[in-house]
């Protein structure tokens, strides 16, 4: 029997919902169960044929039993190597080797001294920093967010140096990016499902919670469309993210990618949605479905062949 376990945390709709489907599929030699777990004998399989993480990024515990369990043949979504390396402002220099349109951003120092260091630890810092040249690059109004920070955690839009200043101060010992904001006329968030299957919701950050993803998907443009598809496959792709989410705000035609780290994505139904909810249900399920029934794999580094100005 194939055994497909689901990892989560505070979640209370699409953990049960997903292990419901799996099941109700009636695929052969297949199950789905809610994962469990004590303690991690090292170099021992999970037991698991396919594990879905929905919560690693949260606990330390089990991001390192999911890679001993990847170690030992189990196929881990997403991929807990990659996802324990990645940040936010390397995925946007890789989008940009990509050719997928990117805000001007800039990685800048931590603003407080990371714990358990000191001035003498800089001394490879230049000071003062160039801010003409990086506020000529950027622009106003910016954002400055966390270069591998998610669910909008100390995020801040900046409209002039002053603003930025305040703001820096307030960023403590994290790690911050700086990047131009698009001034977007319509904005949309797109599940990535097995670097196969995307579906565009029209989406709104300045919502509510609740409220972000707007009924009535599809774009105007066909082409938009078309764009925006092909570019969340290119990212994921070369990624290795089987599990995704894709933001675009669109100027002027333009979808800028906005943020496309997130392996753990919203699919709660309270904010989703009915149909998006269905959607991602569906497309995990039969993914989880394949991964268990599918030869044994060894994962791939699938943005290796970018590194030393390699290309696509």
């Amino acid at each position: 029997m194939a055994r497909i376990g689901v990892l989560y945390g505070m979640e209370e709709s699409f953990p049960p919902a997903l292990v419901d489907r799996i099941n109700a599929l009636g695929v052969e030699g297949v199950r789905a169960e809610h994962l469990k777990v004590g303690g991690v004998r090292m170099a021992v399989p999970s037991g698991y044929d396919v594990i879905i993480d929905r919560i690693s990024h949260d606990i330390p515990f089990y991001r390192s039993y999911l890679k001993n369990a990847a170690l030992n043949g189990t196929k881990v979504i997403n991929n807990p190597f990659w996802w324990s390396a990645d940040d936010k402002f390397f995925n946007y220099a890789l989008a940009t080797k990509l050719g997928v349109a990117v805000p001007p951003t800039v990685l800048l120092p931590h603003k407080k001294h990371p714990e358990g260091t000191t001035d003498r630890s800089m001394r490879n810092l230049e000071f003062p920093l160039d801010w003409q040249g990086i506020f000529d690059y950027v622009g106003f109004p910016a954002f400055l967010k966390p270069h591998d920070g998610g669910g909008w955690k100390s995020v801040y839009k900046v409209n002039s140096p002053d603003e930025l200043f305040a703001a820096y101060d307030e960023s403590g010992d994290l790690c911050m990016t700086l990047q131009g904001a698009v001034k977007f006329q319509e904005y949309f968030r797109c599940y990535v499902i097995d670097r196969q299957h995307v579906h565009v919701m029209r989406y709104d950050p300045g919502a509510p919670h609740h409220l972000r993803y707007v009924p009535g998907n599809p774009p105007a443009s066909p082409d938009l469309q078309r764009r925006m598809v092909g570019d969340a496959l290119t990212l994921c792709g070369a990624l290795g993210y089987d599990l995704n989410t894709v933001e675009f705000a669109v100027e002027d035609g333009v979808p800028y990618a906005i943020d496309f780290m997130n392996p753990a994505p919203d699919a709660g139904l309270e904010s989703v949605g009915q149909d998006n909810f269905n959607w991602v249900v569906d497309a995990v399920a039969k993914m989880a479905v394949a991964r268990a029934l599918a030869p044994p794999e060894t994962p791939e580094l699938h943005w290796a062949r970018f590194l030393a100005g390699g290309g696509q």
